[in-house]
């Protein structure tokens, strides 16, 4: 009798432990985000037929595509699309307005992930001190690690300091990015560590910037058969330093002096590929996905907006790098499949912002487009200070589309605030490429829904924002005559891709609206954590199994 009752209570044991080892959370052991820096939707859809079948085909046919997926907010630029996305919230609750801004308190414009009390490490140069602190919120790296006890590893990755540090948040294990120059390589700040792991400094002793500016930038398939850009020799594009026209082959090594030697590489598709070698070694080295918890990489894909800068939308040059970066996808998802397993990782891939094609080329084709030259603009605030103020003082600071007025020079001439702010709208909308211009009192007191006062709004920090806002004309940009660039709430530059894949998540696709706040709700229930503080996004379900 005794014996029965001790296996009774054997097997009723054994039952009790496989029943708490199936309800354990099925969490994959990998977590991988991805931005890709200026990506548009519309390049999915662009070279979709040039793409392989094992790169963003794959993504899109084994995973969960949203096609109407935006940016729900302005200024679309870099740091405020990777603060976003890993936040799950907009600039008005996360803190970071810009790449850079004008700091009310300081009196002067600041870089958004600049912190002079750390060092660099891993160099001697000045200038790369960096952290998160002025991010508000956590992040959904964050979150992961505060719901395992701080067990699990965070590791970001960019050729931008901004994209690394931001899409690492507040406790990343290590945060990285590339500088170029002379030295070509790797580098973190005291933020994270005293000293570079052995690991980033043996994959800085391969010194692959090397073996790419020892080359030319030739196309991955035949010139003639990039018939999604236009002509190779254009106006529309700028050329590199050295070079009689913006044409291929780009003869890296006769360039590279000019062009401030590995500095070169960032503006070529082999920054990318330095980044998908250097996530590799992350991962083995790191031994990310093997352990007891979920680890997340971070990357960003950085050299896509260099390009799309230089040579702009329509530009051979872009083709080829997607093409390019098509590749480097296929092989980075068969490295994961491979070395972490492929119902072991969960991936999503996004972009910061989209891009405008050059004004310039569409104004040839007839669409409006057009040039907001910074000096003329400022100049004419001048004049509208002098003819209601009679003070060339009343403004204190003018960028981002934003003014910033000298609140001293206002109590100085007896003049309300937001009467002086009313003032300077109502004459600036008469400013041909001016479309809207609301005052920092409007936006706190209107609840805009649509549109873009609606990503205004969002974009709008009460406490770092200016006191009145400009949006220009679609295409209407202070910008050089030559490349593209972003930054408006228009749907050039807030349609990006938002896919899915991996473990827990469903095949299929979304039509409706997606805001990329839903990124990281929607990986936080994946993950059954909870959500970043400030997140202000909703979860995908359909995304989800």
């Amino acid at each position: 009798m005794k014996k029965i009752l001790f296996f009774s209570l054997l097997i009723l044991s054994v039952i009790r432990v496989n029943a708490q080892n199936d309800a354990k959370l099925d969490r994959p052991k990998l977590v991988i985000g991805i931005v890709v820096d200026q990506m548009r939707y519309d390049y999915l859809t662009r070279f979709y037929d040039k793409y392989s079948d094992d790169g963003f085909k794959r993504l899109i046919k084994d995973g969960f595509s949203c096609e109407n997926a935006h940016l729900n907010y302005m200024p679309t630029h870099t740091a405020v699309g990777h603060a976003t996305v890993y936040t799950g919230t907009t600039p008005d609750n996360h803190g970071i307005i810009g790449n850079n801004w004008y700091d009310k308190s300081l009196n002067k414009s600041i870089y958004c992930v600049d912190d002079f009390n750390q060092k660099a490490v891993g160099t001697k140069k000045e200038g790369e001190q960096k952290s998160p602190y002025r991010m508000l919120t956590t992040t959904i790296t964050d979150e992961l690690r505060l719901s395992q006890n701080m067990h699990g590893k965070t590791i970001s990755i960019s050729i931008k300091d901004r994209a690394a540090v931001l899409s690492g948040g507040h406790t990343s294990n290590g945060s990285y990015w590339f500088i170029g120059k002379n030295e070509g390589k790797f580098i973190t700040s005291t933020y994270y560590m005293d000293k570079l792991p052995k690991w980033v400094k043996d994959f800085n002793d391969l010194e692959l910037p090397k073996k790419y500016v020892k080359q030319k930038w030739e196309t991955l398939y035949p010139i003639e058969t990039y018939t999604e850009s236009i002509v190779d020799n254009n106006i529309y594009e700028g050329a590199f330093k050295g070079e009689k026209s913006p044409t291929f082959p780009h003869d890296l090594t006769k360039l590279r002096k000019k062009n401030n030697n590995f500095d070169l590489v960032k503006s070529t598709p082999f920054g990318n590929e330095i980044i998908v070698e250097f996530a590799k070694a992350a991962i083995k080295d790191e031994n990310l996905g093997k352990g007891d918890y979920t680890d997340f990489l971070a990357m960003s894909f950085s050299s896509t907006d260099y390009i799309g800068h230089q040579f702009g939308v329509d530009s051979k040059e872009v083709e080829d790098t997607y093409l390019r970066l098509d590749k480097e996808i296929a092989a980075f998802l068969k490295f994961l499949d491979n070395n972490i397993g492929k119902n072991n990782y969960t991936l999503f891939l996004t972009a910061d912002h989209g891009a405008y094609q050059v004004p310039a080329y569409l104004m040839s084709q007839k669409i409006p487009g057009g040039k907001l030259k910074s000096d003329d603009f400022k100049s004419f605030l001048g004049k509208i200070s002098n003819k209601y103020f009679n003070s060339d003082k009343i403004i204190e600071n003018f960028s981002n589309y934003q003014i910033f007025l000298n609140k001293d020079e206002i109590l100085k001439l007896d003049l309300d605030k937001n009467d002086v702010a009313q003032i300077l709208a109502d004459e600036i909308i008469n400013y041909d490429g001016v479309l809207k211009v609301v005052t920092a009192r409007t936006l706190q007191n209107t609840n805009f829904t649509s549109g873009v006062l609606e990503k205004l709004q969002n974009g709008y920090n009460q406490k770092l924002s200016g006191d009145v806002f400009i949006v220009t004309n679609p295409v209407n940009i202070t910008y050089s005559d030559t490349g593209s660039s972003h930054g408006s709430g228009y749907s050039f530059d807030t349609h990006v891709p938002v896919i899915f894949f991996g473990k827990g998540i469903k095949k299929g696709n979304t039509k409706r609206l997606v805001p990329i706040i839903d990124i990281a709700p929607t990986i936080a229930n994946l993950l059954q954590i909870e959500n970043p503080s400030g997140t202000t996004g909703k979860i995908i379900e359909k995304a989800l199994k």
